[in-house]
């Protein structure tokens, strides 16, 4: 047999035992906040139909969708004219020949899609989180994978800002509780582009002038600036909405766009974004939230609230974003339906704490206690002591090999257990462990009955 060369699909990475952890760590702290505000849980399959995903992410997004190719002979059913026809052309025809589910992109149009299924079954507002993998066929490069983790909460059924003004208290709860210290939850409200692609001259060109200043972050003032007059804006009007972006108090912000521009969607807009930071008030997030005209977000779906989180103790794309979404239902036939949520980049968060040193030592380890024995003699006394510390909720092991101390203490090490119980013919006969804490090197004797309570106490 062949023998293969293991190896990793790009932009997927294995997640061993100490990143395992750290994800889980992660995971129950998102999850704890979510719980809090009276979210619950939810899953949908990892293949979707292809019809329920294309169309929703924007062109680019569609582009990063994987495509799922039929199961079996996928070319057998397919007229060999249309076949040729669709690959000569290159068109999107070719793609529906040959392929009719994809991975999920989102964890948005699936809730949307399971909403409109079940729509008859939910209480409204409706309330979930959900924590999955999904998938995009991007450039892999730091901070950025193709198969990665959201943790996402939602709100289907309601078009209160109340929503939002929570959801930016869940960023900020979470991030602290993850021991961030320095972060911004940007804050804008896409009602704002008509109004000021107009006042620029792009107004019948409204979806690009959000692509364009969804690059600005990229590739700077000059080369956006470049782009958009490519367009047919104006380079003076262009300078004067940076003039706006250069005020400092937010009131500010607010008066110089609603004197830029006199579109009823702008002012709209920052009607909306008045009202929500005055809902956020009681929350008392302080210094983390921002608002910021030239957050774009680059999804489709979004039409009011736009949400984006970032850290400035690392030089990291976004650690989560988010938004308002009227009627995203509507292309499931389900009408009237409007949603708000949030999500947060678990990958990216892992590589920004693993990088500020965030993840408290308690996360990595295995056990509480390991036990060791000096010869098969103990075997029967340390299996009834394991049986006692585990029903009294300790997590506890045996070192299986007797007689090899420095293996043992390298195997407590290496897992992160903070203590070993030496069992020899003396502790079996006093009903007694030797303890030793591994990290300060201290031992001392204690009895089997008074262990696992000694252990709580020491944790």
């Amino acid at each position: 047999m062949q023998t293969i060369k293991p190896s990793l699909a790009r932009g997927t990475r294995d997640f061993g035992p100490a990143l395992m952890a750290k994800r889980k760590y992660i995971f129950n702290i998102i999850e704890g906040v979510f719980r809090q505000y009276g979210y619950q849980p939810l899953e949908t399959p990892a293949m979707e139909n292809l019809s329920t995903l294309t169309g929703k992410y924007g062109e680019e997004g569609d582009r990063l969708i994987f495509k799922i190719l039929n199961s079996g002979d996928y070319l057998k059913e397919v007229d060999t004219n249309d076949f040729e026809s669709a690959k000569e052309n290159q068109s999107r025809s070719f793609t529906s020949l040959v392929s009719e589910k994809a991975l999920r992109y989102d964890l948005t149009v699936p809730l949307a899609r399971y909403v409109s299924m079940n729509r008859h079954n939910i209480a409204f507002p409706f309330k979930r989180y959900q924590i999955q993998p999904v998938w995009r066929a991007d450039r892999p490069q730091k901070g950025r994978y193709r198969e990665f983790y959201q943790c996402d909460a939602d709100v289907i059924g309601s078009d209160s800002l109340f929503n939002e003004a929570e959801l930016c208290a869940i960023y900020v709860t979470v991030f602290k509780k993850l021991g961030f210290r320095d972060f911004s939850v940007r804050i804008n409200n896409r009602k704002l582009f008509a109004g000021i692609a107009q006042a620029i001259g792009m107004g019948q060109k409204v979806t690009e002038f959000i692509v364009i200043l969804d690059k600005l972050d990229k590739i700077g003032r000059e080369a956006m600036t470049a782009e958009m007059v490519a367009h047919g804006a104006s380079e003076n009007n262009i300078n004067a909405f940076f003039g706006v972006l250069e005020k400092t108090v937010t009131s500010e912000k607010w008066a110089a766009l609603a004197a830029f521009s006199e579109d009823a969607h702008l002012h709209k807009g920052l009607e909306e974004l008045h009202l929500l930071f005055k809902l956020i008030e009681p929350f008392d997030l302080g210094k983390h939230l921002v608002f910021d005209p030239t957050l774009a977000r680059g999804l489709d779906y979004y039409t009011g609230t736009i949400l984006e989180v970032v850290t400035h103790e690392v030089a990291m794309g976004s650690i989560g974003g988010g938004g308002r979404y009227d009627n995203l239902t509507g292309i499931f036939g389900v009408d009237g339906l409007t949603g708000v949520g949030i999500s947060f980049g678990a990958e990216r968060i892992l590589d920004v704490m693993e990088q500020l040193n965030l993840f408290p030592e308690t996360v990595q380890r295995s056990s509480d206690i390991l036990l060791y024995i000096f010869d098969d003699a103990q075997f029967e006394y340390a299996g009834s002591l394991l049986r006692q510390l585990r029903a009294a909720g300790m997590a506890a092991e045996l070192y299986l090999e007797a007689g090899k101390m420095k293996k043992a203490f390298s195997y407590a090490e290496a897992k992160a257990i903070p203590y070993l119980a030496l069992i020899g013919d003396q502790e079996v006969a006093g009903q007694s462990v030797m303890l030793k804490d591994i990290r300060s090197g201290q031992q001392s004797p204690v009895g089997i009955n008074q262990l696992a309570q000694h252990l709580k106490n020491a944790l």
